[in-house]
């Protein structure tokens, strides 16, 4: 097949040829078939080279496009080359949860004891039993303390505990990003607001005044298990220091301005998810004592639960906003499923990379974490694509993904394009990648992949400019157009 002509153009001039009749003479002009439009503009198409080279992108590209419904793979490059998937990681965890824990599964949140209570007095302890659920919030925490004075509780003799070993206790997803990179925060079976704590500062005429709270759209709890001071410097904006099982924060005045706001990583997740409860209780008339770690599984009654959201609609969020300790709680929760013990990310992303070769037929997956935070993971292109061409894991995961918007030349969202793109990004750091379907102008479907990164600048960048390294967003920017130019150039070559 000549480069560069669809395969439908391909086979329709194979036809024509043995339609083709036998002339006695020579024929007045060519019998090679005339071109219609639509093939002009296919054999006008810039090749992937010339889109590579016109990037002006370094580093490694790495692409494959298949069309979904028959499977065959129409075009690649140094698509059997292994690179950082970064994000695109999580449409592999999507999977690997559906499939292990089953889309309607729903995680849940318990308060619990042992002792008897009489006249609303518990004589016992209280525990608050996380259940792994990525996704409970304050509100959550207020639904379980309405329960519980519901149940009739109103004084408890015992000790307040808190337990979070329904998942393993990880200090950050990635160690090697900045201390206040809320990105990148605790992990526990009992988390809370995606284990990040409000950090507010606003400017008065004595200073800067400072808050930490876990708030909500209908709560704003104080907490004291994360505390943040004002120092007069510029540099570094954060430090970090853990005494005695509290979160000690310094900013710089510098840095700070009149006011202003911004998340900050939870690294002591029971004991705030503690905190939290013990003040909604209270405003409930429910006083409890300070929370205090569990280390065994709680027993005996159930005083109140809620459940999380249907696992598929939770992924639906994590598709769409990419939140890392989402992927990584679920795929922890999944590896646990399976039976297998892993008290570590790493160990949890090599069980996903063996079901991925086994579920996947992704021989070479390397990961190292679900969320794709790790720069160490490796996926290739070619095996992405034929697993996302598979019908049973597209149906279970097209309706799940984000729809990707499509710019002009000028940066402006186009209004209405003439193919649809739903896909998986992934952002880091001289890294990019882009995974999913695109269904054409004409309604060709097809599953594609592309990862693009510059590995030796990404492990050049130092360590105090990890958040925003020098030149890392020019290059993504190039890669994100890389990235479209290529979409637009399989819906001319292959929706025709």
């Amino acid at each position: 097949m000549v480069k560069g002509i669809s395969r439908r153009y391909f086979l329709s001039s194979l036809l024509a040829g043995v339609a083709t009749p036998v002339w006695a003479n020579p024929p007045s002009s060519s019998l090679r078939p005339r071109l219609r439009p639509e093939s002009l503009r296919q054999l006008a198409a810039p090749g992937p080279g010339n889109l590579i080279r016109a990037s002006g992108v370094t580093g490694n590209v790495s692409f494959s496009v298949a069309d979904v419904a028959t499977g065959l793979v129409l075009e690649g490059h140094q698509a059997d080359q292994g690179l950082p998937p970064a994000s695109v990681t999580k449409a592999v965890t999507a999977m690997y949860a559906l499939d292990t824990l089953g889309a309607g599964h729903r995680f849940t949140t318990r308060v619990m004891t042992a002792g008897a209570v009489s006249n609303g007095v518990l004589k016992g302890d209280l525990v608050l039993a996380g259940g792994g659920d990525p996704t409970l919030d304050t509100n959550g925490l207020a639904q379980l303390a309405a329960q519980l004075k519901k149940a009739g509780i109103r004084e408890v003799s015992g000790k307040f505990l808190v337990w979070g070993r329904a998942l393993p206790s990880i200090h950050a997803i990635d160690p090697s990003q900045p201390d206040h990179a809320g990105y990148s925060p605790a992990i526990s079976g009992l988390s809370l607001n995606y284990n990040r704590v409000h950090f507010e500062w606003k400017r008065g005429a004595q200073g800067w005044v400072v808050s930490m709270d876990a708030r909500s759209d209908k709560y704003r709890p104080d907490v004291t298990m994360a505390k943040m001071r004002v120092v007069k410097r510029s540099m570094p904006v954060y430090t970090y220091e853990n005494r005695g099982g509290v979160d000690h924060w310094t900013v710089a005045s510098g840095a700070l301005g009149n006011g202003g706001s911004r998340w900050l990583p939870v690294r002591q997740p029971e004991i705030y998810a503690g905190q939290v409860f013990r003040t909604l209780a209270r405003a409930h008339g429910i006083v409890l004592k300070k929370p205090k770690l569990s280390h065994s599984p709680p027993t005996g009654q159930v005083l109140a639960e809620i459940h999380s959201a249907a696992l598929k609609d939770i992924l639906r969020g994590m598709l769409k906003y990419s939140t890392n300790i989402t992927a990584e709680m679920i795929g922890l929760a999944a590896t646990q499923a399976r039976g297998t013990s892993a008290n570590t990310l790493k160990a949890s992303g090599q069980e996903m990379s063996r079901w991925a070769a086994g579920a996947l037929n992704m021989t070479n997956a390397s990961l190292v974490d679900h969320s794709g935070l790790g720069d160490q993971s490796r996926l290739r292109a070619d095996e992405m694509v034929i697993a996302l061409a598979q019908s049973a894991r597209r149906s279970e995961l097209q309706p799940l993904l984000k729809n990707i918007k499509l710019r002009d030349s000028q940066g402006n969202v186009k209004k209405n394009p003439p193919m649809k793109v739903v896909a998986k990004t992934g952002t880091l750091n001289f890294v990019s990648g882009l995974a999913g379907y695109l269904e054409a102008h004409d309604g060709t479907e097809l599953a594609f992949a592309i990862f693009v990164a510059d590995t030796g600048k990404r492990a050049a960048i130092p360590a105090q400019d990890k958040e925003r390294p020098k030149g890392a967003r020019a290059w993504n920017g190039k890669a994100k157009k890389l990235q479209q130019r290529l979409i637009e150039r399989w819906d001319g070559l292959y929706g025709a």
